[in-house]
C-alpha cells in the first residue's frame, strides 16, 4: 500500500525513508501508538520560498522534513538575518515546541518544494503521558545537538576566513551534498550572504576567500552546483 506521504508529494518531491515511527523520539513505542500517531500526522506541502513557520509564532507543531530542505534563520535587533542552519529529509524543525517559552525562535524557509510530517504539542504530551521512556530520548538527543554546536562554535574561531569557510562547505556538503564525478556538490544554491552568517564573516570576505578557495583548487562552481573536488562522504 502507497503511503500517503508519496501520495501527497508527487513525483516532484524525493522522499526520506524515515518516517515518524523511526525517529528517535517515538523509541520502544507501542506499534499500536506509532500506528495511530501516524494516523493522525499533520503533512503539509510547500513550494520553494514558503515560509513553514515565523519567529515569534506560537510554536505549538514539530515537523519530520519528509522531503525537500528548509533553511532556519533569526532575525537580529539590528534587522539583519542571520542563517543557523539548513536541514534535509530525515531532519526534524520546530524543536522548540518542547521549550516552556512556547515561540519559534527562528524562521523557516523552504529552500526546495518540500513536504513535511509533524505533530502537535498536545498530541505529543498525551505520548509523553501513556509512555515515559520518550523523555529520557530527548534529553539524550539534546546532549548530541549541545556537542554539535560546540563543534560549530569552534569552526567559527578559526581566524583565517578561507579556513573557516572552507570548513563550513565541508559541513554543509557532509550533510546535505550529493556524489558528483568532480567530487561532493551542493546542489541548492548558498548565496554570499548565507555564507557571511554561517562564518560570521563579512560579504565581502567571503568573496575574497571564494576566490581564495577556487584558486586552490578546493572548490569548483559548475553552473548552480558548487562542489568540493578533494571532500569525501563520511
Amino acid at each position: 500500500m502507497t503511503c500517503i506521504c508519496e501520495q501527497i508529494a508527487g513525483e516532484n518531491i524525493e522522499l526520506s525513508k524515515i518516517c515518524l515511527g523511526n525517529l528517535w523520539i517515538f523509541q520502544d513505542l507501542n506499534p499500536a501508538d506509532i500506528a495511530a500517531l501516524n494516523q493522525k500526522a499533520l503533512r503539509k506541502k510547500m513550494t520553494k520560498d514558503s515560509i513553514l513557520f515565523r519567529q515569534g509564532d506560537k510554536a505549538d507543531e514539530m515537523f519530520l522534513i519528509k522531503g525537500g530542505r528548509i533553511k532556519l534563520s533569526k532575525i537580529l535587533e539590528d534587522g539583519n538575518e542571520l542563517t543557523l542552519d539548513i536541514r534535509k529529509a530525515g531532519d526534524f524543525v520546530g524543536e522548540n515546541m518542547f521549550s516552556e517559552q512556547g515561540i519559534y525562535p527562528v524562521t523557516a524557509i523552504c529552500l526546495q518544494d518540500t513536504l513535511t510530517c509533524g505533530f502537535t504539542r498536545s498530541q505529543f504530551e498525551q505520548l509523553i503521558t501513556n509512555n515515559p521512556k520518550v523523555s529520557l530520548q530527548i534529553i539524550k538527543n539534546l546532549s548530541n545537538r549541545i556537542s554539535w554546536l560546540t563543534s560549530r562554535v569552534g569552526n567559527l574561531a578559526v581566524t583565517n576566513i578561507e579556513d573557516r569557510l572552507y570548513g563550513v562547505l565541508c559541513s554543509v556538503a557532509q550533510e546535505h551534498g550529493t556524489i558528483d564525478p568532480q567530487g561532493i556538490a551542493i546542489q541548492f544554491p548558498l548565496t554570499h550572504e548565507d555564507l557571511s552568517f554561517l562564518t560570521g564573516a563579512h560579504r565581502v570576505s567571503i568573496t575574497r576567500a571564494i576566490k581564495t578557495l577556487k584558486s586552490a583548487g578546493k572548490i569548483i562552481h559548475d553552473g548552480r552546483k558548487l562542489i568540493l573536488p578533494t571532500l569525501k562522504m563520511a
